[in-house]
């Protein structure tokens, strides 16, 4: 192996030990490969895009990364430079005609030393700098035209199905770049997918066909796909960095890995899972869901429900999103509620009347009063008020899941909300008729009655041969009849048979 083979071989194995996999793959049958450099951009860097009069800036802190792509010959470095090709879907072809002008220049000024390493440093720290980009990028608008002045401007960004780019291919032994560019496009070095544009044509080039499109239903342009895909690929990058880097919790001020922290998108606090997670389960509980906001201290930004959902678990939740729902119509003074047991459903108010229809069972009644409509005549209450009122405003649920969900929200809810269901249904009914309710319920889930006097009995434990504690009657607990003396035959055969324990 002669010198320069051996220095090919250190400079890749330095390379695949200072990259990730994800930034640089080598290609084992050669000495080649591909390095995706990420661009350092500085702080409060925009993107902007052109749409008619209107410009779009967005705040990026990741931009795609520029793709290089090399060849090493036999004689290199020694001799010759690496054959490469350079790969952007933000920049335009004269930008990238300028960087490979710029690599080669590097290589000379090395003296034959290997380069790869300095390229990719001056490509992710100096890159921006060397094509005068400092805060702003303004990416090229669909249909402007390529000057006359500049023959080897690319003003197109095309949409691909697999990377938006535009390619400069450089030969660095060659004399005139120019010339080679023009060698490499007849020869095919510029795929059709790169879709690099030929200095001589004018506008932007068309989109691919629809099946090619990864966004057809979207119908964007060449430009908007190409914003997209900075901003789909912004939001992913900072997800990770996020994920990757130590932040102290809000609330118990001990340091934890982003991926065990949330951070609220209004006021960007972050807290761990525990401690939020915590928190938002106590006010679910207490039914307090206007109160689930931001746990710091002034703070009203509150988390969003997909937030909440993976801190809280399905079944708190549901109760979650249920008592929001109820929590805002019962801010909307527009809303009441159907009066029939087996609907209770929602209905909005027309303010210039009492009248009222419910959507869901179609009943027509009236606001004030809840009763059937009767017109337009004197009613019982002249004017419909969220009020607490001596008797109950709105009938309790009729099924039995309905019961226990709402004596559920009332024992623990807060006092806030305690007042507010008292308001609507009545403190007497909520305190006595609902929990009487539940308790008969219960009762008779529990309990059977004796044969001979109808007293409720609980069996607890033992054979299904029951006396009652009332009237002191015999009978057998599984078809509960009496058992007369030497009654206990009855659990010699027959379906009883099996249920009696010596």
């Amino acid at each position: 192996m002669n010198a320069d083979l051996e220095e090919q071989e250190d400079e890749l194995l330095a390379l695949e030990s200072i990259f990730g996999s994800e930034e640089f793959v080598r290609n084992e049958s050669k000495s080649a490969g591909e390095i995706r450099v990420s661009v350092e951009l500085p702080a409060d860097f925009k993107v902007a895009l052109k749409e008619g009069e209107t410009l779009r800036q967005y705040e990026i802190s990741f931009l795609t990364a520029l793709v290089l792509t090399f060849d090493l010959p036999e004689d290199y470095p020694s001799c010759s430079p690496p054959s490469f090709t350079l790969t952007c879907s933000w920049l335009t072809y004269t930008q990238l005609a300028a960087l490979s002008a710029q690599l080669g220049d590097l290589y000379q000024a090395t003296g034959g030393a290997v380069v790869l390493f300095s390229w990719v440093q001056f490509l992710r720290e100096d890159s921006l700098k060397f094509l005068d980009i400092h805060s702003l990028l303004e990416l090229p608008s669909d249909g402007h035209s390529i000057p006359e002045d500049k023959p080897n401007a690319a003003t197109s960004h095309p949409c691909d199905s697999d990377l938006t780019s535009l390619t400069i291919q450089s030969d660095l032994n060659s004399e005139s770049n120019a010339d080679q560019q023009m060698s490499a496009k007849e020869e095919g070095a510029l795929p059709s997918s790169s879709s690099a544009l030929n200095p001589d044509e004018q506008g932007a080039a068309s989109p691919p066909d629809s099946k090619d499109d990864p966004l057809p239903a979207l119908s964007l342009t060449p430009s908007q796909a190409l914003m997209s895909q900075i901003l789909i690929h912004n939001a992913a990058q900072k997800r990770r960095a996020f994920a990757s880097t130590v932040f102290d919790c809000g609330v118990c001020f001990t340091g934890w890995l982003g991926s065990d922290c949330v951070q609220l998108l209004e006021c960007e606090h972050i807290f761990c899972q525990g401690c939020l997670g915590e928190f938002c389960k106590v006010q679910i509980t207490e039914g307090n869901v206007r109160g689930l906001t931001c746990p710091q201290t002034g703070c009203t930004s509150a988390p969003t429900p997909a937030q909440v959902k993976r801190l809280v678990g399905e079944e708190l939740f549901s109760r979650y999103d249920r008592l929001l729902l109820q929590s805002t119509l019962d801010c909307m003074p527009d809303v009441v509620y159907c009066p029939r047991l087996s609907c209770g459903s929602p209905v909005i108010l027309d303010k210039s009347s009492n009248a009222a229809l419910c959507s869901v069972c179609s009943f027509a009644f009236c606001a004030a009063c809840r009763k059937t409509y009767h017109g337009t005549g004197d009613c019982q209450r002249r004017k419909l008020t969220h009020v607490a009122l001596p008797g109950a405003c709105v009938d309790l649920p009729q099924s039995q899941e309905g019961m226990k969900a709402l004596w559920d929200d009332y024992t623990h809810g807060s006092k806030e909300r305690q007042r507010l269901l008292e308001s609507r249904y009545g403190r007497d009914t909520l305190r006595s008729s609902l929990e009487t309710g539940l308790s008969d319920q219960w009762v008779s889930n529990n309990s059977k009655a004796c044969p001979h006097c109808f007293w409720r009995i609980q069996k607890i434990s033992g054979c299904n041969a029951m006396r009652c504690g009332h009237c002191g009657q015999l009978f057998c607990w599984g078809c509960l009849d009496p058992l007369f003396k030497h009654g206990y035959g009855h659990f010699q055969g027959g379906s009883c048979s099996n249920s009696f324990a010596t």
